[in-house]
């Protein structure tokens, strides 16, 4: 019997891993992967197409732009601005406090969508799924619950039948809740990335690295991942 359809927004790194696991197991998937300029391109778009292949998806969808390269603004995107290091004492509570991050994309996760969703409106697909988290995120404004409220609203208004529907089953979850879970699921975090600088090796000093060595951490497991010489020495013992 055939099943319903979904696309996954798969950036290749650890949530959206155990998202796209979460979406083949129960439906019919299609990944969905951009290359937007970021320092760590072509790694991303290999853990994406490593992720599609070990997952099961029915197809990934590889799109290119240089609209936010173009706009800068971005650690990420934006070679003027150097991807900044955690420090010893950042952790969920001081990461919340604090202003948006350099590393933040304007805007980003509403141009992927828009493209996930006018995917889904061809396929006959009524789920898009989004790998957002909230609790361990940087603090970034498009990975509220509020915004993806907003968004599905949007998508009720704009598109033909109005009934295809974001969902982020990981939004509220902690990293290392995350973490075992895609454990438990047979997520191939071993093939994921997330480092937003290092490409042969993932840094261990981003605040990207940060978040997912404290996350394996306190989930009492070891990331299987490569890391750079000395980019796992700070102490993750109190992760949690």
């Amino acid at each position: 019997m055939s099943r319903a359809r979904a696309v996954v927004c798969l950036s290749g790194g650890m949530d959206s891993t155990v998202c796209a696991t979460l979406a083949a197991r129960d439906y019919d998937s299609f990944g969905l992967h951009f290359s937007y300029g970021q320092r760590t391109q072509q790694r991303e778009l290999q853990a994406a197409r490593d992720v599609a292949k070990a997952v099961g998806l029915k197809e990934l969808m590889e799109l290119d732009t240089d609209l936010f390269r173009r706009i800068g603004g971005s650690a990420l995107t934006d070679a003027r601005i150097d991807v900044p290091e955690a420090t010893d004492t950042t952790d969920a509570a001081s990461r919340a406090g604090n202003e948006v991050p350099v590393t933040y994309v304007p805007f980003r996760n509403a141009h992927f969508l828009s493209a996930a969703v006018s995917w889904a409106e061809v396929l006959g697909a009524g789920t898009v799924f989004m790998g957002a988290v909230e609790q361990d995120s940087s603090g970034y404004p498009d990975c509220r619950p509020a915004y993806y409220e907003a968004f599905n609203e949007l998508i009720r208004r704009g598109t033909k039948e109005g009934e295809i529907r974001v969902v982020t089953p990981l939004i509220k979850l902690r990293k290392h809740e995350i973490v075992t879970l895609g454990v438990e699921l047979g997520a191939p975090l071993h093939v994921s990335w997330s480092c937003y600088s290092g490409e042969r090796e993932a840094c261990g000093v981003c605040e990207s690295c940060d978040l997912r060595l404290r996350a394996f951490a306190a989930a009492g497991l070891a990331d299987p991942i490569p890391y750079a010489l000395g980019g796992t020495a700070r102490d993750y013992t109190n992760a949690r």
